[in-house]
């Protein structure tokens, strides 16, 4: 029996999927593969660890994988697809389709229909296919300039607010670290760092640290301050969204838009989720917004299925 495999290489986690010619048979998670981001030492370890667990748990080896399918950021520079598909190549046998990390997601959300997806990772976009097949894309222009509403966009504005927030205050010692349960506690303890001038140092530190992996302390306040800077991630979401609906769906000549939610802010910021689908309505009273969070991983499998002519 043949079997194929789906990737979701990512820059927080890794996802694979294998399965046979219907069936999904086993998953894996493992760490960062998005080589921009993490390098091409972690994304080889991160790839091959997901690979190797995902075949043990459906009982097969990666030499039975007829046909492999990974989407990934960056994934249109030939020279990082062909990185990618040299280091799968070492331990997979098989034709290997490096794809974006948008075109497995809009797979996994409406297989080959139209709609409108929006990826809040760590890093965010907005892409969209219409009836005849035309795709147009908002967003995604890199963490140091765009990606609004992403996990490293929240990290980042989160740190931002806290620091503002103790310039207001005036009778705060300068060395605050901030009692807990606030945000700034949650920053402090998330990062490692002792106060607020820390916390500041770490944030200007060459090269950039990571910010996205200040989201899980974000997401799980509740500090004001945090619900601020998460009700802004779903607003900036919804626009982008918003965007490629209008465009990419003219007003009066389409009923309705699907839209699909991808990634781990929508899947842990219960918050951001409830924003972006109310702004999103009020932006464009059109869509249909699936209340589920759509794993990319799938669209990767179904695309390996159909490269091999299924």
């Amino acid at each position: 029996m043949p079997y194929y495999l789906g990737i979701d290489g990512g820059g927080t986690k890794t996802a694979c999927a294998v399965g046979d010619e219907s069936r999904l048979l086993a998953t894996a998670i493992a760490g960062p593969s998005n080589i921009v981001r993490v390098g091409e030492s972690q994304t080889r370890a991160s790839l091959e660890q997901a690979v190797r667990q995902a075949c043990a748990a459906a009982g097969i080896t990666p030499a039975e994988v007829v046909r492999t399918c990974i989407g990934g950021s960056g994934a249109a520079h030939p020279e990082l697809a062909a990185k990618v598909r040299q280091i799968l190549a070492a331990i997979l046998p098989t034709p290997i389709d490096v794809v974006g990390d948008m075109q497995i997601a809009l797979e996994a959300a409406f297989d080959t229909g139209p709609g409108v997806i929006v990826i809040a990772g760590t890093g965010s976009i907005a892409y969209g296919r219409d009836p005849q097949g035309n795709t147009l894309r908002a967003g995604g222009w890199g963490f140091a300039i765009g990606d609004e509403g992403s996990a490293h966009w929240i990290g980042r504005a989160a740190v931002s607010a806290v620091l503002r927030a103790a310039d207001r205050n005036a009778e705060a010692p300068e060395n605050s670290t901030a009692p807990d349960p606030t945000l700034a506690a949650a920053l402090l303890k998330a990062w490692n760092v002792a106060s607020l001038p820390d916390l500041a140092r770490a944030a200007n530190a060459i090269p950039p640290p990571n910010f996205a992996a200040l989201f899980p302390a974000v997401a799980a306040s509740r500090d004001d301050l945090a619900m601020q800077v998460l009700t802004r991630a779903g607003g900036e979401l919804a626009q982008v969204a918003a965007i490629v609906s209008r465009r990419l769906f003219p007003v009066g000549e389409i009923k309705t838009v699907p839209v699909a939610m991808i990634g781990g802010v929508f899947g842990h910021a219960p918050l951001v989720r409830q924003v972006f689908c109310n702004e999103l309505r009020r932006l464009d009273p059109r869509v249909e917004i699936n209340p589920q969070v759509v794993e990319p991983v799938e669209g990767a499998l179904r695309l390996a299925r159909r490269a091999a002519g299924l």
